[in-house]
Parts: C-alpha cells; structure tokens; sequence
C-alpha cells in the first residue's frame, strides 16, 4: 500500500466494494481493508495503527468487546472493522 499514489489508495475503495459485492460479504477482505485504513491513517492523520489496534479491529468486527486504556487509540480500532463493514453497505452502532 506504501507504494501506491494517493489517487490509487483512494481507489482502492471502490475495487473492495465490488469485491464484497462478488463474494457476498467481507470476511475475506479484512487483511486488504485494514491495510488500506493503515495506509490511509498514516498518509491522513500521521498515525500508523500498532499491531494490537488491528487486532482489537479484529475483535470488533467479530462482535465482541476489546477493552483498552485511555490513550491506546479506541478511534483508530473503531475505523478499522467501520470501514471494512462499510464496503458491504453495513452501518456501524
């Protein structure tokens, strides 16, 4: 993702919602997504989520409860399974 300019990461979007679209769902998409917001954040925000922030993604997008601290970075593990579930037409709660 490092490599690709920012119109390509932009459009990396797209080709993930037809992919979703062919597949009937994003389970199989969680590794590309979360690298796209990866990029994304750090391009954007200057912020690289750590590893143990995909991972609570992870856990989020499972349906189950990630408890972390103040300051561990709740709002960039909430982007991660938003964005992935956004790709099928899901909402976040």
């Amino acid at each position: 993702m490092q490599k690709l300019s920012d119109e390509e990461l932009a459009n990396k979007t797209q080709d993930l919602k037809q992919k979703a679209q062919k597949n009937g769902g994003v389970d199989d998409l969680l590794v590309e997504a979360f690298a796209v917001v990866r990029e994304g954040s750090k391009r954007v925000l200057g912020l690289r989520p750590f590893d143990v922030q995909l991972i609570g993604g992870m856990i989020l997008h499972n349906g189950e409860i990630a408890e972390m601290r103040t300051g561990e970075g709740k709002t960039l593990v909430a982007v991660l399974p938003a964005y992935l579930n956004a790709l099928a037409g899901k909402g976040v709660q």
